[in-house]
């Protein structure tokens, strides 16, 4: 974007100036400047920054000041850097815990989009378990309530369109992590009025390209991603090997931002949800989120040079 035509130093050249003078790198001046990409939700058109934060293991920390303080750490990072998308579930161990100490701080929780899941059965239990949610999180409203791994999910979802019309949630979905739900999560997203889903997607797994984002596309269903990094599978596969020099002309400088540029790259994708745990992951990764994405040819490119490993 050019500089306005005005004697007074914009904000972008006094920042670029200190840069020139070896204080900050200039590199990383001007993606802090640059605005996060945003998707919409179809069901509602509310836009998403299109990285988010998936709290599975990383969070997973005693609930205590010295053990959360680089999460808080990472958390504030990635709010101020214009993230808002945060996931968790009651079966990631102390997660919810950990997220209770973090999001009452100040105006945290009004930035940030939370999302959260059930994982029980029977409409009783179900209910419980959300108001544990609340409780642990120290909230009064989960943005996404989801069905987790499709449990009980007729049934489920009955419950949960109850708390949305209650306004106790605002959205409601399903997930699963693994190519061996699809034939269930289709027949869910075909027969349920779903907002959003959660399916497992990553540059060397792609089944979910062929099979469930276009039926997303088509049902007018968000999608977020979890393990977009195949559980660090894929940064085995790339150990002491260098960014390809054609990534470059789409801004990638770092594996974290291939991968996730990759999956940004499919239009019907809302948000990954990578874990991150420290502010270095959560610049890393929210820079995947900025400048231009691969086209379709770059990134059959992109698959073409993971699949030789």
């Amino acid at each position: 974007m050019p500089l306005a035509a005005s004697p007074a130093p914009s904000r972008l050249s006094r920042r670029a100036l200190i840069a020139a003078a070896g204080l900050l790198p200039l590199a990383q001046t001007l993606a802090a400047e640059e605005a996060l990409i945003r998707r919409p939700i179809p069901s509602t058109g509310e836009l998403l920054p299109v990285v988010g934060i998936g709290t599975s293991r990383r969070y997973e920390v005693a609930p205590t000041p010295e053990a959360v303080a680089p999460l808080r750490a990472a958390v504030e990072r990635f709010v101020a850097l214009g993230g808002s998308v945060i996931d968790t579930a009651p079966s990631y161990g102390t997660a919810e815990d950990v997220l209770g100490l973090i999001l009452p701080d100040g105006a945290l929780r009004e930035k940030v989009f939370l999302a959260s899941k059930v994982d029980t059965t029977g409409r009783e239990a179900t209910r419980a378990e959300f108001e544990r949610s609340l409780a642990r999180m120290k909230v009064a409203r989960i943005d996404l309530l989801a069905v987790h791994n499709l449990i009980d999910a007729t049934e489920n979802l009955a419950v949960l369109r109850d708390l949305k019309a209650e306004k106790r949630i605002r959205y409601l979905g399903v997930t699963v992590w693994r190519d061996g739900q699809f034939d269930g999560l289709e027949r869910v997203m075909r027969g349920e009025p779903l907002d959003a889903i959660q399916v497992n997607y990553a540059i060397d797994n792609r089944e979910a390209a062929e099979r469930i984002l276009p039926l997303a596309a088509d049902r007018g269903q968000a999608v977020m991603v979890n393990v977009p990094f195949g559980r660090d599978r894929l940064f085995k596969a790339v150990q002491g090997k260098a960014v390809p020099d054609f990534a470059k002309g789409f801004g990638c400088e770092t594996w974290p931002q291939f991968f996730l540029k990759y999956v940004l790259g499919h239009p019907a994708v809302t948000c990954p949800i990578p874990g991150m745990a420290k502010v270095a992951y959560v610049e890393d990764n929210l820079a995947a989120a900025r400048g231009r994405l691969p086209d379709a040819a770059e990134r059959k490119r992109m698959e073409a040079f993971i699949d030789a490993l």
